[in-house]
């Protein structure tokens, strides 16, 4: 599969000498949803920017559907769809007024303008608010709109940067099946988030920059594998045989005493591992009143990768609650 981005030692100087990108290497490959997770200040956006040649790299070289974003530039444009968290949209216009221009300026034929437009308001949801001036659209309209516009000239590949950043909980969720539908199509997208969820609900592959420098990339199971093996927690019908079940669970290495009638176990291999440790102290006439296996999290890559936690890792476990089913 050949990537639809690339980056090699990609590297941006701002005057004063200040780095902002040191050298990052990248590959996203053909119809991918690839998550760019970084603090406030550590580079993603400026990477952004070059690869959507809003920028000029001062050192390194990248390459965007195939066309290099310096010496090709208006050929990556034409590829590509960008919804930027920072984009200024009229509000004075309607929300049709504006697919209708970004069509044209996009040079799409006269007799497809106004079908185009059509349906990508009813693609995202904004059908019924296509007249209104958009000064009056809710932050989540405004998101789905501004994927609207990115999506005028069928690009390949999509950059979001933060997407869903203001959101509430139900409306990022349902962008986050826009954003499904559109990569089952086959459109790449290259997803800024500080939402840790958001990457572990969408990416198939994330990427961590910490200071100018990839300091993590892979996918989201294989990265939080590398942290630490999944916890079960039983809780013990009668807390005082919690001695008996540490014994009756020696062979599992990490058995230990939590709170007074609880105990821990790490299992490497997760969920499969249940099964048999609750046959292990049913043997044993051990009765358990709960479970609970807690896996670990982006969050705790994040931390260990950076030393410190991501601005919207709260959020991200509120939209976490409101994914899960009822």
């Amino acid at each position: 599969m050949s990537a639809a981005v690339q980056a090699t030692r990609l590297e941006r100087r701002f005057k004063g000498g200040i780095l902002a990108v040191a050298g990052v290497d990248l590959e996203v490959a053909e119809g991918e949803v690839y998550g760019f997770l970084g603090p406030n200040g550590a580079g993603k956006s400026t990477t952004v920017r070059m690869l959507t040649t809003l920028l000029r790299p001062t050192g390194g070289s990248a390459s965007v559907a195939g066309h290099d974003v310096v010496s090709e530039a208006s050929a990556v444009r034409r590829s590509i769809g960008v919804a930027l968290q920072d984009a200024s949209i009229d509000p004075f216009m309607t929300g049709r007024e504006l697919l209708r221009l970004q069509a044209t300026l996009h040079g799409i034929s006269r007799k497809d303008v106004k079908p185009r437009a059509v349906a990508l308001l009813d693609q995202v949801g904004l059908t019924d608010a296509a007249d209104r001036r958009v000064g009056t659209y809710s932050g989540g309209m405004r998101r789905r709109l501004d994927l609207a516009l990115a999506l005028v000239h069928r690009p390949t590949v999509l950059f979001l940067d933060e997407p869903t950043t203001g959101l509430d909980p139900t409306s990022r969720l349902a962008l986050w099946e826009e954003v499904r539908r559109l990569n089952g199509e086959g459109t790449t997208v290259f997803l800024t988030t500080q939402y840790l969820e958001e990457a572990d609900q969408l990416a198939d592959r994330v990427g961590i920059i910490d200071d100018g420098r990839i300091v993590a990339e892979g996918t989201p199971t294989a990265l939080k594998a590398e942290v630490g093996d999944p916890t079960l927690s039983i809780t013990l019908s009668e807390p005082s045989e919690a001695d008996a079940a540490l014994v009756a669970l020696s062979a599992y290495e990490s058995s230990i005493p939590t709170l007074p009638g609880c105990i821990a176990l790490r299992l490497p291999r997760g969920s499969e591992e249940i099964a048999s440790v609750i046959r292990t102290l049913d043997a044993a006439d051990i009765g358990v009143s709960g479970l609970d296996l807690a896996m670990p999290s982006l969050d705790d890559v994040f931390v260990e990768k950076t030393g410190r936690r991501l601005e919207g890792a709260a959020e991200s476990e509120e939209a976490a609650l409101v994914a899960e089913p009822t």
